[in-house]
């Protein structure tokens, strides 16, 4: 009753926020929203940190599309190189992915085609439609529940022991605060698009015309997250033998009080001036995979055959009518002239279409190889 007199979720998943709807309840949030954050200078936890630093058992707890996966990927490498043992764990769909990069796999619940197709008619994971509630109930209770094994089991292949000594994760996988409690270990977060509060603009998930408003979007966002996930987090914190957390309280899944690092350019956005010395915009991480990319035949053959083409691609992105976005793409690369490389993705793109000679549909193709041989990406 308190967040509806200043939210409205939108049948496309967002919120939208209006504090002048009650200022009263605004003011009651923001103090919430003060008693769980943190000092900003951390200073005195960075001065007991020893230069010699052990070499840990990392679990990496990644949920989302290859998108998402990709970026950690090249971050555990990177903690490869400083002699950690580390684990990425995700659906089970990148199993391939990972292991062909020499990182050690573990699955977790979830179908990312299915929360990729939830999330690209939501813009979000907020649940907007009743009927499919129930669906991603049932995806949200196996990524959590899968977290456990993720950070405490033996490699399913070679049944080398694991115990994670340090976790790192990004925010939808959900239960990553309450496995690094249980197991007393420490918890980093990484993200590939902002989630710590900020006075400079709203939470991706959230939309208010007031920019006084814009940190609060955060903690209403976090709220109705929790909310929507407290049922099924409190039966995981009885599971790892954790007290349960109640319905309204102060804890509501922020990640405000946890080192994070976001994984964006700081000249494509740069870090706002209220995150403190806990966050930092780290720059993209790259796999860099177009360094030992052996293009097929086909491809080469084509790409010399011609000008250089434009790329259209949407990746993860599930579409309502690939038939239609695909004729809609070859009538425009017909009206303009131009050769076109059309990515299949999971939009199935091409599939039920004949195509000219001078369009290629490709299926897989690493992006620091081809775009430079592009004149132009969508």
């Amino acid at each position: 009753k308190i967040i509806e007199k200043l939210v409205k979720i939108q049948k496309d998943g967002t919120l939208e926020v209006d504090v002048t709807r009650s200022a009263l309840v605004a003011s009651e949030l923001s103090e919430i929203d003060a008693f769980g954050s943190v000092p900003r200078d951390v200073e005195e936890v960075k001065s007991g940190f020893s230069k010699s630093v052990p070499k840990l058992k990392i679990a990496i707890l990644v949920v989302g599309t290859r998108g998402d996966v990709q970026p950690f990927i090249a971050l555990a490498k990177r903690l490869q190189e400083f002699g950690h043992h580390v684990r990425l764990a995700s659906h089970v769909n990148f199993r391939t992915f990972v292991k062909s990069a020499g990182v050690d796999f573990y699955p977790l619940g979830g179908d990312p085609r299915i929360m990729a197709q939830y999330m690209t008619k939501n813009k979000g994971f907020l649940m907007a439609a009743p009927t499919e509630i129930s669906v991603q109930r049932k995806q949200v209770k196996e990524i959590i529940f899968s977290l456990l094994p993720a950070c405490t089991e033996p490699d399913l292949d070679t049944g080398i022991p694991f115990r994670a000594q340090a976790i790192i994760a990004n925010p939808p996988a959900l239960g990553h605060l309450h496995i690094a409690e249980a197991l007393g270990v420490p918890l980093h977060i990484f993200f590939t698009f902002p989630w710590t509060p900020t006075n400079e603009f709203p939470h991706p998930l959230a939309r208010t015309p007031q920019s006084a408003t814009y940190r609060l979007s955060y903690l209403i966002v976090d709220l109705i997250i929790w909310w929507g996930t407290r049922g099924f987090i409190n039966d995981f914190r009885k599971k790892l033998n954790l007290p349960p957390i109640a319905y309204f309280s102060t804890y509501h899944g922020s990640i405000s009080h946890l080192p994070t690092g976001y994984m964006w350019s700081p000249h494509l956005m740069p870090k706002p001036n209220d995150w403190g010395s806990l966050v930092d915009v780290v720059g993209y991480c790259f796999l860099n995979l177009g360094t030992k990319y052996q293009p097929p035949l086909e491809l080469s053959q084509w790409l010399q055959q011609g000008s250089k083409p434009i790329y259209l691609g949407f990746g993860s992105m599930p579409l309502d009518d690939e038939k239609k976005v695909t004729a809609i793409i070859l009538d425009a690369l017909r009206e303009t002239g131009q050769r076109g490389i059309i990515s299949r993705g999971w939009g199935d793109l091409g599939s039920f279409s004949e195509v000219p000679a001078d369009v290629f549909i490709l299926e897989d193709c690493p992006h620091d190889w081809l775009f430079p041989r592009c004149t132009a990406v969508v």
